[in-house]
């Protein structure tokens, strides 16, 4: 049985001190790595797959569940397990939400109360936008990339919206100057 202590701890993740600092890392592969949350957190997922591992290791689990919600993080935990040869089955969990629909996690538990209403809206918002690919999808129509998803200039943001006929839209653009004003 694997207590939470602190001894357990460092030994799972050292401390940075010099001398110290892990000098063996899980390097995931580029592609899932360094895109999308990766891109934005250089070394992130190596951290993640590093102290994973250790933790597989130590625990030896036939079975480890990882939310959906951190949908890249399953992705590369299940890519490292596979490439390590591992015996373990990587599940996915679903997503724990609290009553108004935010996902139940400690980020955002961070937010204030306009954060908070504004992470509802853009998930809801991107609930109806897959709700709506799959609709298309279901009567075999082709999909266009949205309007909201093609590239814009740096800087500029799009502001989606539900039309009455429960289309995805795009009813505004805002730049960062824009989104300062009420």
């Amino acid at each position: 049985m694997l207590t939470t202590g602190i001894s357990e701890k460092r030994r799972l993740v050292p401390s940075p001190r010099p001398g110290t600092a892990q000098a063996f890392k899980v390097l995931p592969p580029a592609e899932l790595a360094d895109i999308l949350e990766g891109h934005f957190r250089p070394g992130f997922f190596t951290g993640v797959c590093t102290v994973v591992l250790k933790l597989f290791s130590c625990v030896q689990p036939r079975f480890a569940v990882f939310g959906k919600k951190d949908y890249q993080e399953l992705m590369v935990i299940r890519r490292m397990v596979q490439q390590l040869a591992l015996p373990i089955d990587v599940v996915a969990g679903e997503t724990a939400r609290a009553d108004d629909g935010l996902a139940l996690s400690s980020r955002n538990g961070y937010l204030n109360a306009a954060q908070r209403a504004e992470a509802v809206t853009l998930s809801r918002l991107l609930k109806a936008l897959a709700d709506d690919v799959d609709a298309v999808a279901a009567i075999g129509r082709p999909w266009r990339t949205p309007r909201c998803a093609r590239s814009k200039p740096e800087g500029e943001t799009t502001v989606l919206s539900r039309t009455e006929a429960g289309n995805s839209s795009t009813n505004r653009r805002a730049t960062p100057s824009a989104r300062q004003r009420p």
